[in-house]
């Protein structure tokens, strides 16, 4: 099949159609130019996963602690995926952290010390996580506060904040059963695999008719068989996430059956999904590519930009208030280290090791995703080869320091290359 595009100037010229080699041979060019993308953090992913799997195969490669990586890292991921949003304008937010301990302390007095209903709850934490994002925005955009200075202030502040909710150190219990449900719970096995024939069905929808439209706009596309290609990845992966996650993984069936999809997992796919669409389908995202870009460029383009910089630090926070609401779930109770210790270092080392840029203009809401996992497999591999808390610092440290400078070598190759 050839696409046909009509000149006014003379005869219509015949493009050949996309081929699977011309696409890898334009992927490579744009690696060599320094676009990797989220490539150093799959390839990480990847090595860590084979090293640990050959270290201690019975343990790593089992279902119960595959099912145990998406509980332990879901509340820095869901932080994370808010933090890309002030990393792409170049900003950073140090107090997302005690952010998320803050909008669980809220969330633990509501439903437990007053007695109201979960989505009361839930609701109340939320809109902690607005109110402190706007106030952040505010003071960086229209006082002109650099980010570092405001959101180190927010830290301060804001731990202190939590020890004044649980009562300067007393653990507040969660026992609502729903949200005990999202972080400790599971999804009926059919369920999981409805969900997952409904999403690589509509992952191929998204992507055929995407390819349709370009072919018949005349524009470059991907060939089909890479479309195929993808369509049949993605199903793979999920399928064999469900299968594994389908499996028994109590030591006792006859007490009670582990089994199925974590529940924290779709409502992680459902905001990546949403984000993911925020970002890449909209004006609103667009904007925010072209702020972090080049901040004068977008505000003579009509840019409102201090509008765009507060909305970041809204999401930003409202999505801490999820990761909080996620790690009391899992805790089934908050006290003052929620928020606190290693989440907020965790969660910007997930961004930027999944392949969003510290100088902001490149990343995605996936990187989020890719960055939490491997930051999730280090803390869990390293944790069953016994290795101390000490030591897991310091490889998530390296990590983090790898992923920054394979950032700033791509911006340079970039630049260097013109690609940029």
């Amino acid at each position: 099949m050839t696409t046909t595009a009509v000149r006014k100037d003379g005869p219509a010229a015949v493009t050949p159609p996309p081929t699977v080699g011309g696409h890898v041979r334009t992927y490579w060019k744009r690696v060599r130019g320094g676009d990797v993308g989220a490539l150093p953090a799959v390839l990480g992913l990847i090595v860590l996963c084979t090293v640990f799997a050959v270290m201690r195969p019975s343990s790593f490669l089992s279902a119960g602690n595959f099912a145990n990586l998406f509980t332990q890292g879901a509340a820095v991921t869901l932080i994370a995926m808010g933090l890309v949003f002030v990393l792409l304008l170049g900003e950073i937010d140090l107090s997302a952290g005690f952010a998320s301990g803050v909008c669980a302390a809220v969330l633990a007095n509501v439903v437990t010390v007053l007695g109201y209903p979960w989505w009361v709850a839930v609701l109340a934490a939320v809109a902690t996580g607005l109110v402190i994002g706007t106030g952040l925005g505010l003071l960086v955009a229209k006082i002109g506060i650099p980010s570092f200075v405001v959101t180190l202030a927010g830290f301060l502040a804001f731990q202190g904040i939590v020890l004044l909710l649980v009562k300067e150190g007393t653990n507040i219990s969660v026992r609502d059963e729903v949200l005990v449900a999202i972080a400790n719970r599971n999804l009926a096995p059919t369920l999981g695999w409805a969900l997952t024939v409904l999403a690589v069905v509509g992952y191929a929808a998204v992507q055929l008719l995407r390819h349709r439209n370009r072919v018949a706009r005349g524009l470059i596309t991907d060939p089909i068989a890479v479309v195929a290609l993808r369509i049949a990845g993605l199903a793979v992966i999920l399928g064999t996430a469900v299968y594994v996650l389908n499996l028994e993984r109590s030591r006792n069936v006859l007490i009670v059956s582990l089994k199925g999809v974590p529940i924290v997992v779709p409502v992680i796919a459902v905001l990546l999904i949403v984000w993911t669409f925020v970002l890449q389908r909209t004006s609103y995202g667009r904007h925010i590519y072209a702020v972090g870009g080049n901040r004068e460029a977008a505000r003579r383009a009509g840019i409102n930009v201090d509008r765009i910089r507060i909305s970041v630090f809204v999401i930003c926070s409202s999505m801490a208030a999820v990761g909080g609401i996620v790690a009391a779930s899992r805790a089934n109770s908050v006290d003052p280290n929620t928020g606190g210790s290693n989440v907020l270092l965790y969660a910007v080392g997930a961004a930027v090791i999944g392949g969003t840029s510290l100088f902001g203009g490149k990343g995605r809401v996936l990187d989020a995703v890719l960055g939490g996992a491997v930051v999730a497999v280090i803390e869990n591999g390293m944790g069953l080869m016994g290795y101390s808390a000490g030591v897991k610092y310091v490889v998530t440290g390296v990590v983090l320091l790898l992923a920054a400078s394979v950032d700033a070598l791509s911006r340079r190759r970039a630049a260097a290359t013109g690609t940029r």
